[in-house]
């Protein structure tokens, strides 16, 4: 994508997460990491009036290591005071998870992460329908005592929902201290940490994150008290198993947040080889009806799991209810007041 065209969708961006002008924003990058997205946001945070600056950290000592919640930030408590006194920071580097970003939050500073390519950016634009109908999602969500989710291939698990908070992701953020992904397109929350029961099959065609491929053969886990207790299956199942193993942490066999995708221009099938243009799998997370369960940490809603190893996993075909009334039927969303046409 062109300097041009970039600059244009970041100006819609910053325009609907409510940039004024003499505002204080940052953009962080990493290395040579996405120098392109700062120079975009800059040009487009001028055009409105507010103050830019971009704040480039040194590249990892080792390129392509990832773990959520581990950040080049981390050494740097000067930078994340820097962070906290502006009022709002673009991060192109992924914070979320971190210690720092939960510090940068508490000081009031809203947050937009951005790591997905350009052409994605482009494709799943922030709207105010989708804002809408994601805050009444969240809404119901808050209110909710139970989730159950069941599938055709034998998923029935059960959510206690009394300890964490609704989630909500529209892909902008206008408010102090609130973070938000570009693109998104989902709600979400946690159940409690003893408070998650049943069996998850996850089946073929669902996907895999951070792994970024569909399963082919069928997962099978056993949930007890918000652990899985029994994770059984094919050769997908032992990937998972050795990539969590890897970690050596136990913690990263608890349950995570949980939730439904809401985005209408979020494509189920872009995964495939030749289709998928690179990113963290922001657009699986939020396609229109799957529901997508996570492990490991749950510290981002509270909880008191900071593991680094985590997964996602987006479920196609499932159904989703609160307190029995049914929000997710078969991977289709059948209440009306957060229904979207979809693309």
């Amino acid at each position: 994508m062109d300097h041009a065209s970039f600059t244009e969708i970041c100006l819609h961006q910053l325009k609907m997460s409510g940039v004024q002008k003499d505002e204080r924003l940052i953009v962080l990058t990493q290395g040579n990491e996405r120098l392109d997205y700062a120079d975009a946001f800059m040009a487009a945070g001028r055009m409105l009036g507010a103050n830019m600056y971009h704040m480039r950290l040194p590249a990892p000592a080792i390129i392509g290591e990832w773990a959520v919640g581990q950040t080049g930030l981390a050494a740097m408590p000067d930078a994340v005071e820097a962070l906290k006194n502006c009022d709002m920071l673009i991060d192109c580097i992924f914070l979320l998870f971190s210690p720092e970003q939960f510090a940068i939050q508490a000081a009031g500073t809203r947050i937009l992460t951005a790591v997905e390519p350009p052409e994605l950016l482009a494709r799943m634009l922030p709207t105010q329908e989708i804002r809408e109908k994601v805050t009444i999602a969240g809404e119901m969500l808050s209110k909710a005592k139970v989730m159950r989710i069941t599938s055709p291939h034998g998923t029935d698990v059960t959510y206690k929902l009394n300890t964490y908070p609704a989630v909500t992701e529209y892909a902008c953020t206008d408010e102090p201290g609130r973070w938000d992904h570009w693109p998104s397109g989902f709600v979400f929350t946690g159940g409690d940490d003893d408070g998650v029961d049943g069996t998850i099959v996850v089946a073929p065609g669902d996907v895999l994150l951070p792994q970024n491929t569909y399963v082919n053969t069928p997962i099978t886990y056993t949930i007890e008290k918000g652990w899985i207790t029994d994770m059984r299956g094919g050769l997908d199942a032992e990937l998972v198993k050795s990539y969590m193993d890897a970690f050596n942490d136990p913690r990263g066999l608890g349950m995570s947040h949980v939730g439904w995708g809401m985005n209408p221009n979020a494509k189920w099938h872009n995964m495939v080889p030749g289709a998928f243009p690179g990113g963290m799998g922001m657009e699986p997370r939020s396609f229109y009806g799957n529901v997508m369960f996570s492990t490991g940490p749950n510290n981002e809603l509270g909880g008191p799991n900071d593991t680094a190893c985590h997964l996602d996993i987006p479920m196609r075909n499932c159904s989703l209810f609160l307190d029995d009334e049914a929000i997710v039927i078969d991977g289709d969303i059948v209440v009306k007041e957060i229904q979207m046409e979809r693309g």
